[in-house]
């Protein structure tokens, strides 16, 4: 596409829900059992919030209506209508059913008769790889006002774990993957400008890559799809059920990550020094962060990066497709991105040992609600 066609793509809010009320490491060590102490400053997840009531397994709400709470939040800040937008994508390993796809519901729930709906099918990488196709259709013109969620329900597949059983029966590694995950979902209002609108000194630069193509699945949700029958899938413990590589995730987690960081450098032309803000999920975790080093990154870089992570795990735990722009909505409302700032966006999943990195320059003003 020609420079002179193309649009200025710009942020004019983030969003943010997170469903219920924080359950603590307490509450959870009442339903499943404690985690050591070490383990629990290891993983740094103090809280979370789940869309299941943890005691009676209810669902107290859904993966589309969090995302449509997001994407209101979202479109109030930025002053925009929902009938304006005219581009949902949605990125979420857990929508509400296989089909109709999950951002169908949120364009039904916004009142919108009429919208182009995308659903990218992934976990934490999900959100960047959505924003991505979203700034692109923008850039040439196809779409004008876009809505980008990630959105994630984790929490009915750790409650089969514990639920009608005692606490202290439940295995310490099902015990880890409880503490671990959280719900809930984020969203960002995109707007292209007029033809011709995009300069240089705000060029959004993407990157995407799988690491994992000769190694076994590090994250692994098993059940609800085609992998066998139905009637022997009904067979299982567990209908579906979330498997980890504990230790591989550890070992390699950080590898992708310093791959994917120094990819996005490279891409870019910018230096670790340039960039005011990372918004990167699980980045100051205690296991991921002590493996930097050792992964390739430089002394100099890790201080660098330390100064500069934007992320809020200990609040909300991992949260999947919705990591990203949680954290990125806990960076822009508490401050720490500011207009003016080179922003990395930068998500790892574990699934197949994934990263999607995007830099972009914020141009939101400090949100007033």
């Amino acid at each position: 596409m020609s420079p002179s066609t193309d649009r200025h793509v710009s942020i004019l809010a983030t969003g943010a829900h997170l469903p219920g009320d924080p359950l603590d490491n307490d509450a959870l060590a009442r339903v499943c059992g404690p985690l050591p102490d070490d383990v629990l400053e290891g993983i740094q997840v103090k809280r979370r919030h789940w869309m299941v009531d943890p005691v009676t397994g209810e669902h107290r709400t859904s993966t589309s209506a969090m995302a449509t709470a997001a994407a209101r939040q979202a479109l109030e800040r930025a002053g925009v209508e929902a009938a304006e937008v005219d581009l949902i994508v949605l990125s979420t390993a857990s929508p509400d059913y296989l089909l109709p796809v999950a951002a169908t519901y949120v364009q039904e729930q916004l009142g919108l008769e009429s919208c182009a709906v995308i659903e990218v099918r992934a976990g934490c990488v999900g959100a960047v790889q959505a924003f991505d196709i979203a700034r692109r259709l923008l850039a040439d013109g196809t779409y004008r006002t876009a809505l980008v969620i990630g959105a994630e329900s984790v929490s009915p597949l750790l409650a089969p774990v514990f639920l009608g059983r005692d606490p202290h029966k439940v295995r310490m590694r099902d015990r880890l993957t409880v503490y671990t995950f959280g719900d809930g979902a984020g969203a960002v209002v995109l707007r292209g400008g007029e033809e011709g609108s995009a300069h240089e000194g705000s060029r959004q630069v993407f990157a995407t890559q799988s690491m994992g193509g000769a190694r076994k699945p590090g994250m692994l949700i098993v059940g609800g799809g085609t992998d066998a029958p139905l009637h022997e899938q009904q067979q299982r413990p567990r209908l579906m059920d979330i498997k980890l590589d504990i230790p591989g995730t550890a070992q390699f987690g950080p590898k992708v990550f310093v791959e994917g960081i120094h990819d996005m450098l490279r891409r870019s032309g910018l230096a670790l020094s340039d960039i005011d803000a990372c918004v990167l999920p699980e980045g100051n975790a205690e296991y991921f962060a002590s493996e930097y080093g050792t992964a390739g990154l430089s002394e100099e870089d890790q201080a660098t990066l330390s100064k500069i992570i934007v992320e809020n795990l200990t609040d909300v735990g991992a949260t999947g497709s919705a990591a990203v722009p949680l954290a990125l909505d806990a960076g822009w409302t508490e401050g720490r991105i500011r207009p003016g700032d080179t922003v990395l966006l930068l998500a790892i999943e574990a699934s197949r040992y994934l990263y999607a990195g995007l830099t972009l320059t914020w141009e939101a003003p400090f949100p007033t609600s």
